[in-house]
């Protein structure tokens, strides 16, 4: 475990946990209805709807709310849902990923559009910024929660890929298709999970002056508050 992940990621999301959780809530809402419109309601004979349903477990969502959307599958009326990725420039040449899950491409390329209209940035071709990022889990747990040398280990016996630190909680990285059997370890040992999600994890930061934090930071800003988008990833060097 080399200890040389970067995290402004999340240092950048602090602070707006509330609107990432309903966001998460919301793009699970979207796979489980996906899911069940392409291979039913039956989690038995559904692989899909089976992984889906273990990232609802994971970040805790409510049995009640599960079977609503299982159920509001089934309606004819229901749209259907697909996930897109957009690549943007920021200001300063920052790499910004968007993920987002829609049923109307149009509308959520409009609203791309009037995001770097109003707040500045290019749409970039894909694969242009992707390159500069990789797709990991990622469990932090309250450093009050846990001894580090004891986390350490139970991570590494688990499968985890990488051990970090930052702040107020350990980070324990995995590849992606381990998040939630990794997760599901370390709190049968013990070590309670604050948040679990897949990342975009950049390669590289780039630091830049004030002006171009806050610049970047208001586009960021904007595309969080877009309906169908599920998270935002970028490559700034966001210091203290």
């Amino acid at each position: 475990m080399s200890g040389h992940s970067k995290w402004a990621n999340i240092k950048h999301k602090k602070g707006r946990v509330d609107a990432k959780k309903g966001k998460v809530f919301s793009r699970i809402a979207k796979e489980i209805i996906t899911a069940v419109k392409a291979h039913g309601p039956d989690s038995k004979s559904n692989a899909k709807l089976r992984l889906v349903l273990q990232k609802a477990k994971a970040v805790n969502i409510p049995n009640d709310n599960i079977e609503r959307n299982i159920k509001k599958a089934s309606s004819a009326d229901q749209q259907d849902f697909v996930e897109i990725t957009y690549e943007i420039y920021g200001h300063g040449g920052v790499g910004i990923i968007v993920e987002a899950m829609t049923d109307n491409k149009n509308r959520t390329a409009s609203d791309m559009r009037i995001a770097t209209n109003k707040k500045g940035g290019t749409i970039a071709n894909p694969g242009a910024v992707a390159f500069n990022f990789d797709r990991k889990g990622v469990i932090q747990i309250a450093k009050n929660q846990a001894v580090e040398d004891e986390l350490f280990m139970a991570a590494t016996n688990s499968g985890a890929e990488d051990f970090d630190t930052d702040d107020d909680v350990y980070i324990v990285t995995t590849e992606p298709t381990d998040l939630y059997a990794v997760k599901e370890s370390l709190e049968d040992q013990g070590f309670p999970c604050i948040e679990c999600s897949l990342e975009m994890v950049p390669k590289t930061l780039i630091d830049c002056d004030t002006n171009t934090v806050a610049s970047n930071e208001a586009l960021i800003e904007w595309l969080e508050q877009l309906d169908d988008v599920d998270a935002v990833f970028h490559n700034m060097n966001i210091t203290e």
